[in-house]
């Protein structure tokens, strides 16, 4: 039984590690201006860690975001 306290140590670790780590992204994508939020950027590094192709994911948020601003527009042009 005495392993359970050291393994719920090593889980809030480990979690706190990530945390510093999503910050530190942050900063980065602030810095950047990248206009990325902490969940955004857990997803992203989590797709990375499972062998996405970090060029093809930054391509699809390029895309995905074209795609966002078109709509916005669509949309605004449709309520006039």
């Amino acid at each position: 039984m005495p392993a359970e306290p050291d393994n719920k140590k090593d889980k809030q670790a480990s979690a706190a590690q990530a945390r510093e780590v999503i910050d530190v992204f942050h900063e980065i994508s602030t810095l950047l201006n990248a206009d990325l939020d902490r969940q955004t950027l857990s997803i992203c590094i989590s797709l990375i860690e499972n062998g996405v192709n970090p060029e093809a994911l930054a391509s699809v948020v390029k895309e995905l975001r074209k795609d966002a601003e078109e709509t916005k527009r669509e949309i605004q042009l449709g309520n006039q």
